[in-house]
């Protein structure tokens, strides 16, 4: 029973937008479909384990979700002549048309952006409202009441679960952008009691390459897919054996998939060529130097660093300074960089990352009493489990110094 639960969990995981988009595309209605999804996931936990997991358990959850939506609809008289339609044509194994179309359901510019990403977080990666409030740093009720509200905004609209037109792509398009993004990030290194979530990961790179190949004359489309790609080709050395983040300038790269570096770096030239620049082009060509150098000390930093400004003036976010510093410390020295995170204390004072970069510069410029109390405010911060061990190791290391 506690495998079938976990394989129930991971295609939900992984084909949420599939089969609530069909079933959405079909019944016409989101809460319907939810509701009748849930119906087929309790279903299967009762009979899975005894009868076996069929060939297709996604089509299985669509096609049983169906038949539940519409012993639902006969019981409703006003729905009985929807629901001889709906009868008399099951829908169909969900495909790839079924998840975009659900993502850019989601995603209508009729809904506030922050409503979109969280929704499509929701629908299309499989997270719970829990792990969307973290992700956006904001109170479980209040996330709650959100998603509860993009979806009533969706039946009162009567935004329908197609695939748009390609004049409505350019609404809709830095949604998309950043849910994937969001997606992506989710797994890369969780918010929730994992460190880290592959299939999450896998996912949002199979949702970003689906995305460029359906626009391939939007660069930012081809930019999300080429930084996610240089992103995910380092995974198989982010951790070591014992679960522990292991930094970039530690990583094995011999562990590394390099043909998939190169063909993510094949994507973004394509897609700089086509002279529109975009924060997600940026990004990927700072993955891109991080994963073409041959060393962490061969980086070609000063590029690096000015990727960053590049970036600044397409995303002014206090974030991106935070990262320039980094290059700043290698391109410029440590008591420069130390000088910009410094004035963004007044922003970032509340993220962890502020103080574990801070601690690492103090600790370099052998201020080591002022590197530990920076290094114990970042540990107190972490929220992801990998993350706390790393500042732990950083605090003990910095404990020993004095």
């Amino acid at each position: 029973m506690d495998d079938v639960a976990a394989l129930v969990d991971r295609i939900w995981r992984s084909d949420a937008a599939g089969m609530l988009g069909a079933l959405s595309r079909r019944l016409g209605d989101f809460d319907r479909a939810e509701e009748a999804l849930s119906d087929a996931l309790a279903e299967a936990l009762k009979r899975w384990p005894g009868e076996g997991v069929p060939d297709s358990p996604a089509g299985w959850l669509v096609t049983t979700g169906w038949r539940k939506a519409l012993d639902r609809l006969r019981r409703d008289a006003v729905a009985r002549e929807k629901t001889a339609r709906l009868a008399a044509e099951p829908p169909p194994e969900p495909g790839v048309d079924d998840r975009l179309a659900m993502i850019f359901a989601c995603c209508h510019p009729d809904l506030a952006e922050p409503a979109r990403v969280a929704l499509t977080l929701y629908a299309a990666g499989g997270l719970s409202t829990a792990e969307i409030a973290a992700a956006f740093l904001v109170p479980l009720p209040t996330m709650a009441q959100r998603l509860s509200r993009a979806k009533r905004q969706l039946r009162e609209r009567g935004i329908r679960f197609e695939m748009p037109t390609p004049q409505e792509y350019a609404d809709r398009l830095s949604s998309v952008l950043a849910v994937i993004y969001l997606v992506f990030n989710e797994g890369y290194l969780s918010t929730g009691r994992s460190a880290q979530r592959g299939e999450l990961a896998r996912e949002g790179v199979e949702l970003a390459r689906q995305l460029a190949a359906l626009l391939p004359r939007e660069p930012e489309a081809a930019g999300l897919a080429a930084l996610l790609e240089l992103h995910h080709a380092r995974a198989a050395a982010r951790f070591d054996s014992w679960g522990r983040i292991v930094l970039l300038e530690q990583q094995d790269r011999r562990l590394w998939d390099e043909p998939a570096i190169e063909r993510a770096a094949l994507r973004l030239r394509s897609a700089v060529r086509q002279g529109r620049p975009g924060p997600y082009q940026v990004r990927a060509g700072i993955a891109a130097l991080h994963a073409l150098a041959v060393s962490y000390a061969a980086t070609d930093w000063a590029d690096v660093r000015s990727l960053y400004d590049r970036l600044y003036a397409l995303d002014p976010s206090p974030v991106v300074l935070l990262n320039r510093a980094v290059a700043t410390r290698f391109a410029a020295g440590p008591a420069q960089a130390l000088e910009e995170v410094d004035a963004l204390a007044d922003r970032l004072a509340g993220y962890h990352l502020w103080h574990a970069t801070r601690a690492d510069l103090l600790a370099t410029l052998d201020r080591p009493a002022e590197a530990l109390a920076s290094a114990e405010r970042a540990l107190e911060l972490a929220s992801n489990p990998a993350e706390r061990e790393l500042m732990s190791r950083r605090v003990g290391e910095l404990r020993r110094r004095l």
